[in-house]
């Protein structure tokens, strides 16, 4: 193990130890540089070759000799006309670097590689190991431009700043300054909080103090006038003694006169004596102090905390007309005076002009945001938590209200007082059909629509579906044909509308045009997504039929679970609805409906079952005032 000079950590060497470490050749001349141009009484380095006793100074040193000359030595080593007089002359030392690194596992092997991924020199052997098989290898020459370009426009850009670094320099100093002041300031305020606690402490010992001496004044002063009380009972004092004269009185009148409060005395007397007990308890149970909460609570006293890193609630939290962050924090952390909300649209630049803000609690449409929120008290602000995404819808948010104008079937469809939820039950009718029937019950549908007509735009909601429920259709029709549906309701076994295929009886005579309804089902925990698109080119009737049989052919599909919420979206123009999983945004299904009139959102119940539509954010919040001060702001540090 060595340590490390800038981290202090203990770096693993392996088994060669320092042997296997290249040698930093770079620094190892600033170090020669240092020596040669500072003079500190180091040892002269004398010539090799001078016999002696006149060996003199070394003056010079041969790289490829790698040993050190005087001026004589060296030209009579180095004649001109000779290949040694080529060779590199430095200043005299005692460490001769060699001229060209070798590998250190590879003996006179040259290194001419350099790996970027594990950021070394290798020599053509090291290269060729399966170690490195995938990394990206470079010749040393193209390593050697990049970082010397990189290393420059570094070096000059730290130049170009050396106004920032002052600036910082000066910023830092002030901080230290500032540091000092207020640890002065912060032990005086410490010092003045401790002789606050020991008044209170002092204040509150005289106080108890004094009512524990009234107690015992009071409980003493009442024994000692049961003390006197018995002693006058004693034969020759007090009562006894003047009961004993009074009898001895001869005159009955003035006897009478005297024994009768003599006789209450004596009777008093003897019923105490058969019922003694002490005026005053002599313990003092009740004065007694329990300190364990204050003595914990003062063992445990600490300098106040910033408060720890909330914890989002992604089930709660939400994007819809506006976004709705929930968050809380952890049980052990110290209490925050208010929060900071920082918000990000994914994809933008901070700074930029694209619409990435959030301008008065709203959201651009089908977008990322990323939320981060802290904490802040008197200790200053807390860490972030984690990031949370939050995907808006693709489409403004349509508000309304369940319909409940169409003459609800009141025996088996509830609709709640709001207007955004409803349930279906089995009726008296339902159960009377299934007291009739042996093997089989008439399922009956019951048609539920908003109570808004959609002519244009594009147009999104949400709303969720009981697990429990038997059956329900959520989807998109045509008004006319609801309300033809409604007044005229149609075997759901019935071919004529099967809203989830589009497939319409009549179809063979219309093939261009789109179904008049777009559901999906959801029953039991489930989703059905059905295999084909509602497209109005698609093949009804020909393409889904069974080549062995008369009839259609069954729809095929797949099943999923069922989603927390399910969102639509209408886009009337194009006569498309696509369904979404509205907590993550995800496409689950697209379709298509006539829009050649007013269309309404559309629900369908079969069998018990139950929906409720997504509350807006705004209801919400106009609701529920927060308990603490929240900021929101964009993020402007970081470039995504």
């Amino acid at each position: 193990m060595f340590p490390c000079i800038p981290c202090g950590r203990e770096v693993e060497l392996g088994e060669k130890g320092l042997t296997d470490c290249l040698r930093n050749l770079t620094l190892e001349r600033i170090v020669e540089r240092y020596r040669h141009s500072v003079s500190l009484g180091s040892v002269a380095v004398m010539c090799q070759f001078c016999k002696p006793p006149q060996a003199l100074e070394a003056t010079k040193g041969c790289a490829d000799c790698r040993a050190n000359f005087c001026n004589e030595c060296f030209k009579l080593y180095h004649p001109w006309g000779t290949p040694r007089a080529q060779h590199e002359h430095i200043l005299p030392t005692l460490n001769f670097r060699p001229k060209v690194l070798t590998c250190p596992e590879h003996d006179q092997e040259k290194l001419q590689f350099y790996c970027r991924s594990c950021q070394r020199l290798l020599c053509p052997l090291c290269k060729l190991r399966r170690i490195h098989s995938g990394h990206k290898i470079l010749p040393v020459v193209q390593a050697y431009q990049a970082l010397k370009e990189k290393i420059t426009k570094e070096m000059n850009y730290i130049l170009s700043n050396q106004d920032t670094v002052l600036a910082q320099i000066t910023q830092l100093e002030s901080g230290i300054t500032q540091t000092e002041v207020n640890s002065v300031s912060a032990r005086e305020q410490l010092a003045q909080s401790i002789r606050d606690l020991t008044a209170a402490l002092a204040e509150r010992h005289a106080s108890l103090t004094q009512a524990l001496e009234a107690a015992r004044q009071k409980r003493g002063e009442a024994l000692s006038a049961q003390v006197a009380e018995r002693r006058s009972l004693m034969e020759h004092a007090g009562l006894m003694a003047f009961t004993q004269e009074l009898l001895k009185e001869t005159d009955q009148p003035c006897f009478v006169q005297a024994a009768r409060q003599t006789h209450n005395r004596l009777s008093k007397a003897i019923e105490n004596l058969q019922h003694f007990s002490l005026a005053a308890d002599p313990s003092f149970r009740h004065f007694q102090l329990d300190v364990s909460k204050e003595l914990k609570f003062l063992t445990e006293l600490n300098f106040i905390q910033a408060p720890l890193a909330p914890v989002i609630d992604t089930q709660r939290s939400l994007a819809y007309d506006q976004l709705f962050l929930c968050w809380r924090l952890p049980p052990d952390s110290a209490p925050a005076w208010h929060y900071s909300v920082e918000y990000r649209r994914r994809g933008v630049v901070p700074g930029g002009t694209s619409r990435g803000g959030i301008r008065g609690g709203l959201a651009a449409m089908d977008s990322v945001y990323v939320l981060r929120v802290r904490g802040c008290n008197k200790a200053g602000y807390g860490e972030y938590s984690e990031e949370v995404y939050l995907h808006t819808p693709p489409a403004p948010v349509l508000n309304f209200y369940l319909d409940s104008r169409w003459g609800l079937h009141a025996d088996r469809l509830v609709v709640s007082k709001e207007q955004r939820g409803a349930r279906s039950v089995p009726g008296l009718s339902l159960l009377q059909a299934a007291d009739h029937a042996l093997t089989s019950c008439h399922l009956t549908s019951d048609l539920l629509v908003g109570d808004v007509a959609i002519t244009q735009g594009r147009h999104y909601w949400a709303c969720s579906v009981e697990p429990g429920s038997y059956l329900v259709k959520v989807g998109v029709g045509l008004e006319s044909k609801l309300q033809e549906w409604f007044h005229l309701p149609q075997d759901m076994a019935s071919p004529r509308y099967d809203p989830d295929s589009g497939h319409d009886s009549g179809a063979e005579d219309a093939l261009d045009s789109a179904p008049p309804f777009c559901f999906l089902t959801m029953g039991m925990g489930k989703i059905y997504l059905p295999q084909h698109s509602n497209h109005p080119h698609s093949n009804h009737g020909n393409g889904n039929r069974d080549p062995n049989s008369n009839g259609p052919s069954p729809p095929k599909g797949v099943t999923y679970p069922l989603p927390p919420r399910l969102g639509v979206c209408l886009d009337f123009e194009k006569g498309r609805v696509t369904f979404h999983d509205a907590h993550s945004l995800r496409p689950l299904w697209e379709g298509h409906v006539d829009c050649s009139g007013p269309v309404c959102p559309a629900f369908c119940f079969i069998g018990g079952g139950a929906l409720q539509l997504q509350e807006l954010v705004a209801n919400r919040n106009a609701d529920q005032t927060p308990v603490r001060r929240v900021t929101i702001q964009p993020r402007k540090m970081d470039v995504f």
